[in-house]
C-alpha cells in the first residue's frame, strides 16, 4: 500500500526526536565559602530637643524597632494578653457545703402543708449557699518573646510613623518640681491635656519621677518594662536619648529574626 503524507509526517517526527541531543543539567558544587550580607545603614532619623524645645541634634533610629512591617494582628493578640494577666481572678462565692449554719431539717417532712425543705444552707434561701458562683480562677495566657518584640516593634513604627515619637536630651537632671517639668511639656508643644503622655526613661530616675507624677495624663516607666498596651493607651511617646540606646540591646541576634 503507498504511504499517506500522515505516515510519512509521523516518521518524519519521530527522527527528530531520536536526533536531538539531551539537555544535560548542571550542577554546581559551593565551596562553602559564603559572601557576607551587606548592611544597610539605617535612613531612619530623629530630631534630639532640649529642654528650651530646640532641636540640637539628629541621630538614626534602627529599623529594625522603627521601621518594620505593621502586623496588626500580632498587637491585638498582644494587648489581649496582657490585659488577661493583669486579672487577679480571685472572685469567689460559698457553695452550701462551706456556709456556716446548721444542716438539721428546719421542719418535718409531712403534715405542715409546706414545701418539702432540708437544710436551711440551700441556694433557693436567703444567706445560703450559690450554684455555679465564680470561683479563683487563673485568666493568665502566655506570649512567647518573640512575639512580644515583634508586637511591641511593630507600635513603635506605627508611633514613629505617625510622628508621635519625641526624643529629649538632659531631662534626667531636672529640678524635681511639677512647674519646671510643666514648662518643658509646653515648651515641646505637648501641653494637649485630651492627648496622654508616656515618657520613657532608661531606668528608674527619682526626681523625674517626683517632677511628674502629680501630672494628670502622664506616665512614666522604664524601657525595661516597656510593652505595647501602655505605647497604645498614651498618644505621645517621649523618650529619653538614653532609653533609645537601651531599646537598641533588645534587638534579636543574627539567628533570632523576628519575623513581622
Amino acid at each position: 500500500m503507498p504511504k499517506t503524507k500522515k505516515s510519512e509526517d509521523k516518521v518524519e517526527k519521530k527522527s527528530k526526536r531520536t536526533t536531538e541531543p539531551k539537555k544535560v543539567q548542571v550542577v554546581t558544587v559551593s565551596t562553602g565559602e559564603h559572601k557576607k550580607p551587606s548592611v544597610k545603614a539605617s535612613k531612619l532619623t530623629a530630631d534630639v530637643f532640649n529642654l528650651e524645645g530646640k532641636v540640637v541634634e539628629k541621630i538614626s533610629l534602627p529599623e529594625e524597632i522603627f521601621g518594620v512591617k505593621i502586623n496588626k494582628a500580632l498587637i491585638a493578640q498582644a494587648v489581649r494578653v496582657y490585659r488577661a494577666n493583669q486579672r487577679l481572678g480571685t472572685a469567689s462565692t460559698k457553695t452550701r457545703g462551706e456556709i456556716e449554719g446548721s444542716t438539721r431539717k428546719i421542719y418535718r417532712q409531712k403534715g405542715t402543708g409546706r414545701a418539702r425543705h432540708g437544710s436551711i444552707r440551700a441556694p433557693i434561701f436567703v444567706h445560703g449557699g450559690v450554684v455555679f458562683g465564680p470561683r479563683p480562677h487563673d485568666y493568665g495566657l502566655r506570649l512567647s518573646q518573640k512575639m512580644k518584640k515583634a508586637a511591641l516593634f511593630s507600635v513603635l513604627t506605627a508611633k514613629f510613623q505617625s510622628g508621635e515619637i519625641k526624643i529629649l536630651q538632659g531631662i534626667e537632671n531636672i529640678e524635681p518640681k511639677t512647674k519646671t517639668f510643666l514648662s518643658i511639656i509646653d515648651k515641646l508643644g505637648l501641653n494637649d491635656k485630651k492627648k496622654k503622655i508616656l515618657i520613657i526613661a532608661s531606668s528608674e530616675i527619682e526626681n523625674l519621677k517626683r517632677a511628674g507624677r502629680n501630672v494628670k495624663g502622664v506616665t512614666m516607666t522604664a524601657v525595661q518594662r516597656l510593652n505595647t498596651y501602655d505605647i497604645l493607651n498614651n498618644r505621645q511617646l517621649l523618650f529619653m536619648k538614653e532609653a533609645v540606646e537601651e531599646l537598641k540591646k533588645t534587638l534579636p541576634r543574627e539567628n533570632e529574626k523576628i519575623k513581622s
